[in-house]
């Protein structure tokens, strides 16, 4: 089942969201304006920008894309 958790800031705006529980143990990120920022894979450990970029060959942690400049 999917799961969508909103990331705040300080005020209470919705600055990004994660989507997390697909089959291939990936996670979605979007920004404010819902468009994808980047994935994230649990299964190999990396976190890709909404370009297919390699951001990190070992962590699969979705704050590494958040507020991430396309």
């Amino acid at each position: 089942m999917l799961k969508k958790d909103f990331i705040r800031d300080g005020n209470r705006k919705i600055v990004a969201s994660v989507t997390t529980g697909y089959n291939d143990s990936s996670s979605v990120v979007r920004d404010e304006r819902n468009e994808i920022t980047g994935r994230t894979n649990g299964r190999f450990q990396t976190s890709r920008d909404g370009h297919g970029k390699l951001v990190s060959a070992n962590s699969a942690d979705p704050g590494l894309l958040i507020g991430r400049k396309k």
